[in-house]
């Protein structure tokens, strides 16, 4: 939250992979002026592949949702020992303490074992990680979950008063791209918008994006993707669209943002 204020942001969203256990700590280290949108970022599969669901503004409580989250998170667990397990199998000098390490409490996914094994310095970009060759899908060290289909989730987050936002659907390096036809049934099944603005999002990507979220009705909304040391701590490196926070917020009935106080000092 500090870093968000460093950065001139007056709206940060938290959307931890399949998890609000950092709300809490958010809401209480809130610098003044700072507004956080709480979130999740959801888990999907979709014909084999993973599909990536921003989820705003929803009860934390309902049942259904936080019960799929919860499935998730397990399947998460299991998969990251078990991939661990491939990699020391391939004399990968990794262990479950040092991906614990890098994870540092929250749910450990394939990006944390990438950064253990580049610290090992048996890769030469993080990126490589996520090859045929070590952790994607096919891959020797690979190890398929649990996911949600993306227009279920679609409707899990809205049914808990949410909104939700397609993350990150085309870039370089991602391999497989949400066909146009897919994003069309996930508005059909009432998706709210589309992350236009991500930093493996070239223009092309933002300018293409950009007019299928008008041709669909769905909102342009962008963000940093910020992983902390994962990703170099690139927070405010993007930014939502002018408008796009307030049109998300205005269809969310589930929960609400959260202001920091008032002055100077840090809420305890």
């Amino acid at each position: 939250m500090r870093r968000a204020a460093d950065a001139g942001l007056d709206v940060i969203a938290l959307t931890d992979h399949d998890t609000v256990v950092g709300h809490r700590a958010a809401t209480r280290a809130l610098p003044a002026g700072i507004t956080l949108l709480p979130g999740a970022e959801l888990s999907c599969r979709l014909e084999g592949h993973s599909v990536h669901l921003l989820a705003y503004l929803f009860d934390a409580g309902n049942d259904a949702l936080a019960g799929e989250m919860a499935e998730i998170r397990e399947s998460r667990l299991f998969r990251a020992k078990a991939m661990v397990d491939k990699l020391v199998a391939l004399d990968v000098p990794v262990t479950w303490e040092q991906v614990s390490e890098v994870a540092d409490g929250g749910v450990v996914g394939r990006p944390h074992l990438a950064r253990a094994m580049l610290d090992a310095g048996v890769i030469a970009s993080f990126e490589e990680a996520f090859t045929p060759d070590w952790l994607g899908p096919g891959g020797p060290a690979y190890v398929s979950r649990y996911a949600l289909d993306p227009a279920r989730a679609v409707r899990l987050v809205r049914a808990a008063g949410g909104v939700t936002v397609l993350a990150h659907p085309r870039g370089s390096g991602r391999g497989w791209q949400l066909p146009d036809a897919v994003i069309a049934d996930l508005s059909r099944a009432g998706l709210t918008g589309i992350e236009v603005n991500h930093p493996q999002h070239d223009e092309r990507d933002r300018g293409r994006l950009g007019e299928l979220a008008r041709t669909l009705g769905l909102i342009a909304s962008g963000g940093s993707d910020d992983h902390g040391a994962l990703t170099d701590f690139r927070l405010g490196s993007q930014l939502a669209p002018e408008g796009s926070y307030e049109a998300l917020i205005e269809q969310a009935t589930g929960a609400q943002p959260i202001t920091g106080p008032a002055g100077g000092q840090e809420q305890r």
